[in-house]
């Protein structure tokens, strides 16, 4: 089973941008898909999609409160996987979760797509 760690979450203002990371160990992921979710306070039963890339970056799928503004991407050298978040929102405040599947040409939407996950990186963007 291939072991996630997500980095790169913080605190930032409305409108600025970060970038999360997903570090891939345990197995070389460059044709598994992959995705982002996250999971905001009060909220603790429902995770949303936020994007997925499928094995060798042929697919890429975007929720639809983040379509335009969130870029998932992959380093297959690097076994890394990244979600680019610019015009940030307040309600884009939540913990983000790093998840990969089997190896796959699609992007699964639902969390039951995917089968490791990783321990999450808070978000918080202030208005």
């Amino acid at each position: 089973q291939v072991q996630l760690v997500e980095s790169g979450g913080g605190l930032v203002q409305a409108g600025g941008s970060l970038r999360l990371s997903c570090a891939a160990s345990g197995r070389t992921i460059s044709n598994y898909r992959m995705a982002w979710f996250r999971q905001a306070l009060g909220k603790e039963r429902e995770r949303e999609f936020v994007g997925g890339i499928s094995g060798e970056a042929a697919v890429t799928r975007y929720g639809d409160s983040v379509k335009g503004r969130f870029t998932i991407s992959r380093d297959n050298v690097k076994n890394t996987v990244y979600l680019q978040m610019d015009s940030l929102k307040p309600e884009d405040t939540a913990i983000y979760y790093c998840a990969a599947g089997d190896p796959a040409w699609t992007v699964a939407t639902i969390s039951t797509g995917y089968s490791s996950w990783g321990q999450g990186t808070q978000v918080t963007v202030s208005s």
